[in-house]
């Protein structure tokens, strides 16, 4: 290992090992987490753990009966809740209600709130979603939550040094339309000696999120970088965050540009118009997504 590496990852254990007291995902999340990646787990054994936490069961009860899903009925019982949206489904609304509180903070400048992140992570999620329900490229449930998270290495820099955060977006430089005139990952590699790709995988490991959450927060900005096999989740979320980053008054700091890389969309076996014919559709879903979230 060289040095630079070493110290790298000298930065990067000590962002997340610091970040981890105040930044912990919940005792349950974390459980139900490691139920639903156990292929022997049943809808029954998540109920009994679910069934201990009166506000996530409200949250999933508020989702089922979404517009989201567009389910018929009312559904008042969480078994039947957990049996129409599925283990995964349920996953990742136990993960969602928990990121939602970490990405919660005051504004850092007069181009970046951490809730200004959030609102760009649903974005990502949605498109992701969206393109993987239209394009069958990945499973919906899989893209929703990679686009979710995508970012969280921008969380822990918020959370490990304000300051720094700040330092960065100002040499980022955004124009008057949020545009950046600075290439984020680089300044954050002088700055913190490290970027939200590398503190986003620390933190997803800390977390024990699955591998192929790991190569999304890790590589989303290069995902032809990963292995061939591991790829196109990884594409898929570069591809959601160009989308969710062309919407209005969502955050784009790390996107100087917002072109489709020909090699992603070979990858995933789409078209850019493609992409761009599903752009009304991902407006819509976006607000019954935050919400679905709120």
């Amino acid at each position: 290992m060289s040095t630079e590496t070493a110290e790298k990852n000298t930065i990067i254990d000590s962002a997340v090992r610091e970040i981890s007291q105040i930044a912990m995902l919940p005792e349950i999340t974390i459980r139900i987490i490691e139920l639903v990646e156990d292929p022997n787990s049943t809808a029954n054994d998540l109920h009994q753990i679910i069934s201990n936490d009166p506000a996530l069961c409200a949250r999933i009860l508020k989702v089922v009966n979404s517009s989201f899903y567009g389910l018929p009925g009312q559904i008042g019982s969480i078994n039947r809740a957990i049996v129409l949206l599925g283990l995964n489904a349920v996953k990742n609304i136990a993960i969602s209600a928990s990121l939602a509180k970490l990405f919660r903070g005051g504004q850092l400048s007069s181009h970046f709130s951490a809730r200004d992140l959030w609102t760009h992570s649903v974005a990502t999620a949605t498109s992701a979603k969206v393109i993987a329900d239209s394009m069958k490229v990945a499973s919906s449930d899989e893209a929703f939550l990679a686009g979710l998270v995508h970012d969280l290495g921008i969380m822990v820099e918020m959370q490990y040094d304000r300051q720094k955060l700040i330092e960065t977006i100002e040499k980022v430089a955004p124009d008057g339309e949020g545009v950046p005139t600075g290439d984020m990952l680089k300044i954050e590699d002088e700055i913190f000696g490290a970027n939200h790709q590398d503190f986003g995988k620390g933190l997803a490991v800390k977390w024990k999120f699955p591998q192929t959450l790991v190569d999304v927060v890790s590589a989303h900005h290069e995902p032809m970088a990963v292995s061939e096999q591991s790829r196109k989740l990884p594409c898929l979320i570069h591809a959601a965050d160009r989308i969710a980053g062309s919407l209005e008054g969502v955050f784009r700091l790390d996107l100087p540009t917002l072109d489709h890389d020909p090699a992603v969309l070979e990858t995933l076996g789409v078209t850019a118009q493609q992409l761009d014919g599903l752009k009304e559709r991902i407006i819509e879903e976006v607000e019954n997504v935050k919400a679905m979230l709120g």
